[in-house]
């Protein structure tokens, strides 16, 4: 049984039909990546799956439950992590306290985890981003934007997540920096979290994903394989517009 499962989507923005009976799912301990050009649906699609944006029809399952119609926020209670495209960090919170948010939203489920579990989590983020420990006291509006998506991520797993959503991760960073985020998706993967990747670049996706759906207008229009995308001549065609 997947730990996620979208299936036959539909999701409106405004009077614009911009999801098309979208079925994609995530496996336990598993990267997916969802690749598309800008416009594609991407950002659509994780908003539809945290709850951000209402599901006209079909319906997203987590853990074999019908979340369809719940909200974000329980969503995120159920151990769904988000980590949007802008970073959404609160600009005049400082870093701890953008962690605290996600604390404070999953408190009861992490004191039946036991303080164990509380310190295993804060030592996984601060292992798989050790600078972030250097930024607790550091304001939201301070922070580089590599930084902003580091935190966002480490927000996102402040929530005990099995599932982490993130949106444009390596969007707008130095090549550098891409590598580094590679790593720490390999490191968050190790931790035994499933991690969906909405991301504009195939070759950045092919290099961290177990498998890859291509999104285009809209409609997914290839699942498989990394390498089975990469040498596909349409959908390359088709991601490069």
């Amino acid at each position: 049984m997947p730990l996620l499962e979208i299936s036959n989507v539909n999701t409106f923005r405004a009077s614009a039909h911009v999801l098309r009976d979208i079925a994609l799912n995530v496996n336990d301990r598993e990267v997916v990546c969802l690749v598309g050009r800008n416009g594609a649906g991407k950002t659509t699609t994780i908003e539809s799956i945290m709850g951000l944006l209402p599901v006209k029809s079909g319906t997203v399952r987590f853990q074999d439950r019908d979340i369809t119609a719940l909200p974000a926020h329980q969503r995120a209670r159920l151990g769904i992590g988000y980590s949007p495209e802008d970073a959404g960090i609160f600009p005049d919170l400082t870093v701890a306290e953008n962690l605290m948010i996600s604390e404070w939203l999953v408190a009861e489920k992490a004191k039946s985890a036991g303080e164990t579990a509380i310190a295993d989590t804060e030592a996984r983020i601060y292992s798989v981003f050790p600078e972030v420990r250097g930024l607790t006291g550091r304001r939201g509006l301070n922070l580089s934007g590599g930084q902003k998506k580091m935190v966002a991520i480490s927000r996102a797993m402040a929530l005990l997540p099995s599932l982490l959503l993130l949106d444009e991760a390596f969007e707008g960073l130095a090549p550098v920096v891409v590598n580094r985020f590679r790593d720490a998706v390999n490191k968050i993967k190790d931790f035994g979290i499933s991690i969906l990747i909405a991301e504009s670049n195939v070759v950045t996706a092919s290099a961290v994903a177990d498998r890859l759906y291509a999104i285009d207008r809209g409609e997914i229009i290839f699942e498989g394989k990394p390498e089975e995308a990469l040498n596909n001549a349409e959908v390359m065609r088709t991601l490069r517009g």
